[in-house]
């Protein structure tokens, strides 16, 4: 249920509650002193009344008390007042023949007053026992004075007490209440405000927020601002995809309903295989193309999503490096895999490393390899980096153009018969993804496509 509750809800409950449990251990904290106050307030006036008794009964010389005294004592106590006076050895002198009894055990000392809660006539009392060693001729000795009252008007006064209290911790209770529920209002308004900012924004407007707002509400707005940010990149990349598909898919798709049609219409089975043959290869084109483009859409997508763990960068590499080997073995393509440096686990995403050496490899193998030729790809461990090459001997790269190749759908040729400008953009994604770089250069060992990242 408290789960239900709007944040404000849960701040006031938050707050009020513990104010409710310290009030209600106040009330009762109040209601114990209260009770011990009047009982001590009666308690010496109950000593008073049965010092009262002792001095006029024993002036009386054992006269019953004056119908006066006794509704002046009730009236100053609220309560009937019973007494009984014995004289040396237990003897009745005067008052009433049926006193409360006395707890079990209990020692009545000259001069220390006993008191004690009793029940008389079915009635709860609180009583009083005192003996006095009184010095007169016909009461001389030690005189016990027992005097009891119902103990009604100590119990009102009791719950007055505690009802005051009650009335002023609820009076306190409820002004606290209605500040902090307007307080909670005023302090909650900044969180309002951004909502009712955001709520007013159109789906498209994912521009930061940059509204004042308070210190606790700064890390919510920072994380918000940061998803925005990513929402932003996703949908830049979903449109540029969009973008690059419908620009490169529009020709090659019209070139195969043309070749269909013109296969449909062939005069002769020989044209009919020549012109079925071409479609087939513009097929494998766009196939080709649909593909790298899905592979580019998946370097982007994957680069906004934190997927980088430890990866052992020698069997990942090798293990696509083997199977091309063995393919370039056949056209008598020497392929070497080499290691420098002390190999370590790295900090990488693992599709998107494949995806780079997948298309690296698949550029050589298009653009460069020869036969009896040579490629060799080498992992060279640095202290703070990684760099991954691909060498080869083939015809190489003009200088001025070895930064465009990088560019998505650039081509040195107009053969695109073999690719579609998109594997090395896919290298650079993958480079970039990783706050890495991709070049491409010439050295002693030919061409080289270089990958490096600062792991």
């Amino acid at each position: 249920m408290f789960q239900r509750l709007s944040l404000r809800g849960r701040l006031f409950l938050l707050l009020i509650l513990p104010l409710v449990f310290v009030a209600a251990a106040a009330s009762l904290a109040r209601y114990q002193l209260a009770t011990r106050l009047s009982q001590e307030l009666y308690d010496n006036t109950l000593l008073a009344v049965a010092l009262t008794i002792s001095r006029d009964v024993v002036i009386s010389e054992g006269d019953v008390l004056t119908e006066r005294l006794l509704d002046e004592l009730t009236t100053a106590l609220g309560d009937p007042v019973y007494y009984r006076v014995s004289g040396p050895g237990g003897s009745f002198v005067t008052g009433y023949s049926d006193p409360p009894d006395k707890p079990a055990g209990a020692l009545v000392d000259g001069g220390a007053p006993l008191f004690f809660d009793s029940e008389s006539l079915g009635q709860p009392v609180r009583a009083v026992v005192l003996r006095e060693f009184i010095s007169e001729p016909q009461f001389g000795g030690w005189v016990t004075v027992e005097v009891w009252q119902t103990v009604r008007q100590r119990e009102a006064l009791s719950r007055s007490l505690v009802s005051q209290s009650v009335m002023v911790v609820g009076s306190i209770i409820l002004t606290a209440a209605v500040i902090l529920w307007f307080g909670i209002q005023i302090g909650l308004k900044p969180l309002l405000d951004l909502r009712h900012a955001i709520g007013e924004r159109t789906p498209d407007d994912l521009r930061p927020i940059r509204r004042w707002v308070p210190p606790e509400l700064r890390p919510l707005v920072e994380t918000a601002n940061s998803l925005f940010d990513r929402l932003s990149q996703a949908f830049a990349l979903r449109d540029g995809f969009i973008s690059d598909a419908a620009h490169q898919m529009r020709n090659p798709v019209a070139a195969i309903q043309v070749q269909a049609e013109a296969a449909i219409s062939a005069p002769t089975e020989a044209e009919l295989r020549a012109r079925v043959k071409d479609l087939a290869a513009t097929a494998r084109a766009t196939s080709r193309l649909t593909s790298q483009l899905l592979s580019l859409e998946r370097v982007r997508g994957r680069s906004l999503k934190t997927l980088i763990q430890k990866v052992d960068l020698v069997d990942l590499i090798r293990n696509k490096v083997l199977p091309f080997a063995e393919t370039q073995l056949r056209r008598d393509v020497d392929v070497s895999f080499v290691v420098t440096g002390e190999a370590r686990p790295v900090d990488c995403d693992p599709v998107l490393v494949e995806e780079m050496t997948v298309n690296l490899l698949d550029n050589a193998d298009k653009y460069a390899l020869r036969p009896q030729g040579r490629l060799q790809v080498s992992i060279d461990f640095e202290p703070h980096s990684v760099r991954i090459r691909f060498a080869d001997d083939g015809p190489g790269i003009p200088p001025e153009l070895r930064q465009r190749v990088f560019d998505r759908f650039f081509r040195i040729d107009e053969d695109h018969s073999r690719g579609c400008g998109l594997g090395l953009a896919i290298v650079n994604d993958v480079a970039r993804a990783h706050d890495g770089t991709a070049r491409c250069f010439s050295d002693e060992t030919g061409m080289v496509f270089e990958v490096a990242f600062e792991r």
